[in-house]
């Protein structure tokens, strides 16, 4: 019994985490859009992740000067994690971001949990549940009742651009840093994980980051702009990669992924407080939607339940 209730409060601490790491992704995806012409995207991640490493070194230093031997142990997977999580994902979502608009890119977001499915099957051999299918399906009617204002007809009249694709690409890349979180060496807390896929993945980026550059010279940015940056590599970066490893550490990628159903809802709130857009009843009941089918993907049928 005991036992028991340890688990469903661990779970229910990891989807908190999840949640949490979602409204500050969002955010992340909404500045994101309002920088692309202040910055380039290789350029824009290049800063979010130096801010990041260099607010995560005084944690994580200390720690790692006695894990030597986990990470030279463990560096080629911890080298495909900054590669997929760090250089390449958030630098095509910039990408994208350029091209498409903000209700293209959480709309085609919302596309994650089928590739971490596939890259679970394919990395793990982890099968998805009917019930986890069923709750994906159920999340995906209430993304389409936000982005169609409630007129299903609308979905129609959406115009698809040359990031939309950039954004797609990034999917399945996101699908397999977290698959591979599973496999993150047990003696490296959050923190010093995160720095070292941080720093990683400054290396990974440098050289682009030089070549572009060299055909868009930087200018300095606006006091608006650098807080949108900050705020990137602080919040969108720090905290949120932090609560979602532990939380993918905790109930795996395929429950996790779920969650991601709910950036386009908390993006649609955050549109609202930050834009003064106004509250429809679509909203309401979308994000219901939303909620109804995480929680339908993720929570357990009994304690003998499987994988099946």
């Amino acid at each position: 019994m005991g036992g028991g209730r340890a688990l469903r409060s661990a779970r229910a601490s990891a989807f908190s985490l999840l949640a949490l790491a979602n409204l500050l992704w969002a955010g992340n995806w909404v500045i994101g859009r309002a920088l692309r012409d202040a910055f380039e995207p290789v350029a824009l991640n290049f800063w979010r992740w130096l801010i990041a490493a260099l607010v995560l070194a005084p944690f994580a230093l200390p720690e790692l000067a006695r894990a030597r031997a986990t990470l030279r142990r463990h560096a080629g997977l911890l080298g495909l994690l900054a590669l997929a999580g760090v250089a390449v994902f958030q630098t095509l979502v910039y990408l994208g971001l350029k091209t498409t608009t903000a209700i293209n890119a959480v709309l085609l977001n919302s596309s994650a949990p089928l590739f971490m499915l596939l890259c679970s099957w394919m990395l793990e051999r982890e099968t998805a549940t009917r019930r986890q299918l069923a709750g994906m399906l159920v999340s995906l009617v209430g993304i389409l009742l936000i982005v169609s204002h409630g007129a299903p007809g609308k979905l129609l009249q959406l115009e698809f651009h040359a990031g939309d694709a950039w954004i797609v690409l990034a999917m399945p890349v996101w699908g397999l840093y977290s698959v591979l979180l599973k496999r993150r060496p047990p003696d490296l807390n959050g923190v010093s994980l995160l720095f070292v896929i941080s720093v990683a993945g400054l290396a990974l980026l440098a050289p682009a980051f030089a070549l572009e550059a060299l055909h868009a010279p930087p200018r300095w940015p606006s006091a608006r702009e650098a807080a949108g940056v900050l705020y990137i590599g602080l919040a969108a970066s720090v905290a949120a990669f932090i609560c979602w490893n532990r939380g993918v550490a905790i109930v795996g990628a395929n429950a996790a992924g779920f969650t991601l159903h709910l950036l386009p809802a908390f993006g649609t709130l955050l549109a609202m407080l930050l834009l003064g857009e106004a509250f429809h009843a679509y909203h309401a009941a979308g994000f219901a939607t939303i909620l109804a089918g995480i929680v339908l993907a993720t929570r357990r049928a009994g304690p003998a339940q499987g994988l099946r």
